[in-house]
């Protein structure tokens, strides 16, 4: 259970707010973050107020550049040695620009993941026969004491940059480069390989330097850097120069994922580029992402976007096959998860580069650290792990040494080998590890920035909280949370049905469309809750719009009152009457006074007699329904509002139920609009008009709107301006809207059924 914490009242002093200003929940969190000057504010919102570090902070720095200088001077073969996940694809590509901008002779190396990470004998045996006299690594090499010592022993130098964790000394490599050597709280202390190797070149030529800050933001966003101090600005800086990239690699990769890059968002890095970049090293050579983000080829750069997108597709159906197996596993053995503080899963079949994804999933689902590993039968097995809050994954995988071959990498991320028999073994030797720090494992909690209503979910007001991006680690996104909501509607989506579209509903049948991302099988709540969200722009088909992204729901305990009534009206039932005889009771009716006609959806009612939709009708002593309502809320409202003694219930049902008839109309009634309101569609007036729920109008803009014939410009409550397009269908956002419009239809056509054929006796 995950104990929510509410926003905590804050301060904001004026000077703040003034320099500031927009919307107060901007400085408000700016101040819950520790931001509370004028000066501190700017800085971190706009770069242009930033001043970074130099990068002559960073120990044997200075060294590292004389000793490249020597190089391009000599003319000497310099070669770069790079990982395969994103972070050291970006900063070879980074290194391997700027030694070729400053006329070096340089070549470089990516391993495979089979041969795992770090420096390999055998790779730097063939650099140095090959000719290379310095090895300059990237995002690797502080641990790797005995590769050195072997270079230098074939007569090449080494210098180390890297921001993994230092061990107990230093390598003996002429220099290392590395922000764990700076003293804490130095603003660059976070910083990722490429973030490393971005210094390096900003010392050697910060001109140079400044053409690569688009691969600075996307290495550090793909290695969920922290973003903070240097590494926030540095990610502000590259995301805009991502938007306008001139290399040609990423434009084709914007081709072929559908990214428009003027609205490209540090979400887009971590969910669509670097997946990508991370499938060619879990499954291909990352070696050819570092020839994606450099070449000058153009079809070079769409041949190797291509072989991205089928290798991103591929990881997408491992991963599902992964996590569908360890779920297996869990649900066959309920104690590997109750039983251990630490989830440790393995398989002969599962894909090395796969299962760090899957643990990440796992460890956020039960808040456990949770290592998962492949052990091909015959072969040394290979693990990797995703920590939770409270546990420093290497120490704890530190302390079972004795039964790893290897192991390395973050407090949050490691990798390690041993032998696939002694997995049982490591199993209760790393729990053990875990649970000695059992008690500094803080229980889950959400931390509430605000808690608002659904009309209040604005393109206006995420247009505020965006101004505190880009998001991550350290600047967490801002978590919105709403009252009182019921759940009216699911539907599972994405191409293995692993996502959830759900439709929230409020007290006032106010709806709005979240979606769960991974939330398939998850248990969804019944009756009242509360539910926490972040709120993100979505520039769909150009057009700004908001995407609600499903975090966490809580329950409201509402203690049942039973409370024994006697009926407030009369009820006369002609449901079951033909027309003609309809007619008649109708007419007697009126000629009999002091009753009111509720008719909707463009219904056919005898000739002269006067009919108001729910909107219309006033207090009465008699109300005869002539058409069935499209919902109990609508059906409720009406009673409400009028107040009746008596009650005849003819209840047609309107020929309007079905998606062909319903669109039809609502187009005359958005042509209307264009032509007549400036645009402005009022959602209630709209209902009552064709005789709907607000949620279905909603749902019919929404589809006119992906079908491509109308941009919805402002939703602002039930007031909505829309503009028309010719524009083309978007084919997934098609499919959505359609699921979500026949959902709205079907449950009135079920409704208005229940209502013509429930007894009397049992109405309300």
């Amino acid at each position: 259970m995950t104990t929510w914490l509410d926003p905590q009242p804050v301060e904001v002093p004026d000077a703040l707010q003034q320099a500031v200003g927009g919307h107060p929940l901007v400085a408000q969190t700016l101040v819950r973050r520790g931001i509370c000057s004028p000066g501190e504010a700017l800085a971190f919102l706009d770069p242009a107020h930033y001043t970074p570090a130099s990068p002559a902070d960073l120990p044997d720095m200075d060294a590292a550049v004389g000793r490249l200088w020597q190089a391009f001077e000599r003319q000497e073969q310099v070669a770069i040695w790079g990982d395969f996940d994103a972070d050291g694809q970006t900063s070879a590509a980074l290194l391997l620009e700027t030694l070729h901008a400053l006329g070096a002779r340089v070549t470089f190396r990516v391993p495979t993941r089979h041969e795992g990470h770090g420096l390999h004998l055998r790779g730097l045996e063939q650099l140095i026969d090959n000719g290379a006299g310095l090895i300059l690594t990237c995002d690797t090499g502080v641990t790797a004491h005995e590769a050195v010592i072997h270079a230098n022993q074939l007569g090449a130098e080494v210098i180390v940059t890297d921001h993994h964790l230092l061990g107990d000394d230093l390598p003996p490599a002429l220099a290392v480069v590395n922000p764990h050597r700076l003293p804490p709280g130095h603003p660059m202390e976070a910083l990722t390989g490429v973030g490393v190797a971005y210094q390096l070149a900003r010392a050697l030529d910060w001109e140079v330097a400044a053409r690569a800050l688009d691969l600075v933001a996307l290495g550090t966003v793909a290695d969920v850097g922290t973003l903070t101090a240097d590494n926030r600005y540095l990610v502000q800086r590259g995301l805009e120069a991502l938007r306008h990239t001139r290399r040609l690699g990423l434009q084709a990769v914007y081709e072929a994922a559908g990214l428009r890059p003027g609205g490209l968002t540090e979400e887009h890095i971590g969910f669509v580029l670097g997946p990508r970049l991370n499938a060619l090293g879990r499954l291909a050579d990352a070696a050819h992402g570092v020839e994606l983000l450099t070449t000058a080829d153009v079809t070079v750069a769409r041949t190797l976007a291509g072989e991205m997108e089928g290798l991103n597709a591929e990881r997408q159906r491992l991963t599902k096959q992964v996590t569908d197996g360890a779920l297996a596993q869990i649900e066959r053995n309920p104690s590997l998860l109750k039983d251990y503080p630490a989830l440790v899963l393995g398989h002969p079949a599962w894909p090395g580069g796969i299962i760090g994804i899957v643990a990440g999933r796992l460890a956020e689902r039960y808040h456990k650290p949770t290592l998962l590993i492949s052990a091909p039968e015959g072969k040394l097995a290979r693990g990797s792990g995703r920590s939770v809050p409270g546990v420093d994954l290497v120490a704890a995988l530190t302390a079972c040494r004795q039964l790893l071959r290897t192991c390395g990498g973050h407090r949050a991320a490691a990798g390690f080998s041993l032998d696939p028999e002694r997995i049982p073994e490591f199993r209760s030797a790393f729990s053990r590890a875990v649970a000695a720090t059992a008690e500094s494992i803080p229980e889950p909690s959400l931390a509430v920035d605000a808690y608002v209503e659904l009309p209040s979910l604005t393109v206006g007001l995420v247009a505020e909280i965006n101004r505190l991006a880009p998001f991550g680690p350290g600047n967490p996104p801002l978590t919105l949370a709403v009252r009182d909501l019921r759940l009216a509607s699911q539907a599972a989506i994405g191409r293995g049905g692993e996502h959830l579209r759900l439709t929230v509903q409020d007290a006032l049948d106010r709806t709005a469309t979240v979606f769960w991302w991974q939330g398939a099988g998850q248990a969804l709540p019944s009756g009242l809750f509360d539910l926490a969200l972040t709120a993100r722009a979505s520039d769909y088909r150009g057009a700004a719009e908001i995407q609600l992204e499903w975090i966490d729901a809580r329950l409201q305990e509402v203690e049942a009152v039973e409370i024994e009534t006697e009926p407030a009206f009369q009820m006369h039932d002609h449901r079951g009457v033909g027309d003609l005889e309809a007619e008649s009771i109708l007419r007697g009716l009126i000629q009999a006074g002091d009753v009111q006609v509720w008719a909707e959806g463009l219904a056919t009612v005898p000739a002269g007699v006067e009919v108001r939709t729910r909107l219309e009708l006033q207090p009465c002593p008699r109300l005869a329904v002539w058409t069935a309502p499209p919902g109990q809320r609508e059906w409720q409202q009406v009673l409400d509002r009028i107040q009746p003694e008596e009650i005849d219930l003819v209840a047609r049902v309107p020929d309007r139920d079905d998606r062909g008839t319903f669109l039809r109309d609502l187009r005359g009634l958005v042509k209307f609009a264009l032509g007549k309101l400036e645009g402005k569609v009022d959602l209630e007036r709209a209902a009552a008009r064709l005789g709907h729920r607000t949620g279905t109008i909603a749902a019919g803009l929404e589809h006119m709107a992906a079908i491509g014939t109308l941009t919805i410009v402002e939703r602002e409550n039930e007031y909505w301006r829309i503009e028309a397009l010719a524009g083309q269908p978007d084919p997934l956002q098609v499919t959505l809207t359609t699921a979500r419009l026949d959902e709205y239809l079907d449950e009135t056509a079920a409704y208005r059924e229940s209502f013509r054929k429930t007894p009397i006796s049992d109405m309300d």
